[in-house]
């Protein structure tokens, strides 16, 4: 038994759930709340970072489940990378040595239609990136102008102190807003017209993300040394990640495409045809012949009608359907014709019916929802169990 679920509720999942639908959950949370989207839930990403650290590791888990948060931070478990860190591993971006030589990866999210990965096309997406100023080569301003700051003495960091209590005080070490962690800068003569100081400057750039037939939901295209640029480092990716739209008629499984059919009964009892839009636009057209009964919640399924294989697109999934048989509403025949339907249908079984037995009616079923109010009324618990519930309508 869990112990607790603060971390499955950070991530939106069961205390059951897979790893996959750990990492599925963790995806989707990370773009949202990221930073550089949305700089105000710093500390949701941070907690959801956290939670996914601890429900990705099968060792940590399982402790947490049996103790929970407290067994994490007694096993020493706890806090062992940053939330940029996991991201950038989850996402392909590697840890802290290789951010110190490369640029850090822009991951984004682009939302395809079921459709597009059958068919595969070609999507544009304009991205705002940061680049190397031209008028300064990176320099930031007149070349030998560099001056210490002032504001942090070179640290390029600078400390506050702020008292939280009575004879408490704490230590607040942030990045120095004058010199942008530098240390250093030029005075405002000296500085880039172009990039203010900044060394790079903000241009737009059309990337080309070409989605070809069969990639799946969550899967990665990266496109090496797009990210960033920032003097002296090498630039980092940008990961797009496909986020695939539910479809109204297929849900996908793997290579499959699986759909439901509604049949009525007389279809399902005397064959039927039925036709098919496919995902490009093909009409295929399936027939049930008289005699074959289809059955409330058969199966059947079309050989290489679902996905294209990735890499392989000539070759396909299957299509699964699902059938649903719709039955007529009650009194659809008249009485008098009863019989002749009847002697068409198997016989039914009899049942001898003996003075020991007792014959009663079928009723329809009404739930009905009762709320009851506790505030300044005395509630006494019928000894037979609660009032209410399941009751039949009388006919």
């Amino acid at each position: 038994m869990v112990h607790e679920t603060g971390y499955y509720d950070l991530l939106g999942v069961s205390p059951k759930a897979s790893a996959d639908e750990i990492k599925k959950a963790y995806r989707k949370l990370a773009l949202k709340y990221h930073p550089d989207k949305n700089p105000s839930e710093g500390e949701r990403f941070k907690l959801i970072s956290q939670a996914y650290e601890v429900l990705s590791d099968p060792k940590k888990r399982d402790l947490y489940d049996h103790g929970g948060e407290q067994a994490i931070k007694e096993g020493g478990m706890g806090g062992g990378s940053s939330p940029m860190d996991i991201f950038n591993m989850f996402f392909g971006g590697g840890g802290r040595m290789q951010r110190e030589r490369r640029g850090k990866n822009v991951v984004h999210q682009l939302s395809v239609t079921l459709e597009e990965i059958y068919n595969g096309t070609t999507r544009k997406l304009a991205l705002q990136k940061n680049v190397i100023c031209e008028k300064c080569d990176g320099y930031g301003g007149k070349k030998g102008a560099l001056e210490k700051c002032s504001n942090c003495k070179g640290r390029g960091v600078q400390v506050k102190v702020q008292q939280i209590g009575p004879g408490m005080i704490q230590q607040i070490q942030s990045m120095c807003p004058d010199c942008q962690g530098q240390g250093e800068k030029f005075n405002s003569k000296d500085r880039c017209k172009n990039c203010n100081g900044h060394k790079v400057e903000r241009k737009k750039k059309i990337l080309e993300v070409h989605i070809d037939k069969g990639m799946k939901d969550g899967q990665k295209i990266t496109f090496n040394g797009e990210g960033d640029q920032e003097p002296g480092l090498e630039p980092g990716d940008v990961i797009i990640v496909l986020d695939q739209k539910d479809h109204p008629v297929f849900q996908r499984q793997e290579d499959n495409l699986i759909m439901k059919m509604n049949i009525r009964l007389v279809e399902a009892l005397c064959g039927f045809k039925k036709t098919i839009q496919t995902l490009d636009n093909r009409t295929l057209v399936i027939t049930s012949q008289s005699g074959e009964v289809i059955k409330h919640g058969d199966i059947k399924c079309i050989q290489n009608e679902g996905m294209p294989i990735y890499r392989d697109p000539y070759e396909k999934g299957q299509l699964i359907i699902q059938f649903q048989v719709e039955f007529p509403e009650k009194h659809w025949l008249p009485e008098h014709l009863m019989f002749q339907l009847e002697r068409l249908l198997p016989p039914r079984e009899d049942v001898m019916i003996t003075d020991d037995m007792e014959e009663v009616d079928l009723c329809e079923v009404d739930v009905r929802t009762q709320e009851r109010s506790y505030s300044g009324e005395a509630y006494e618990e019928d000894e037979e169990g609660p009032r209410g519930g399941v009751q039949c309508q009388t006919q």
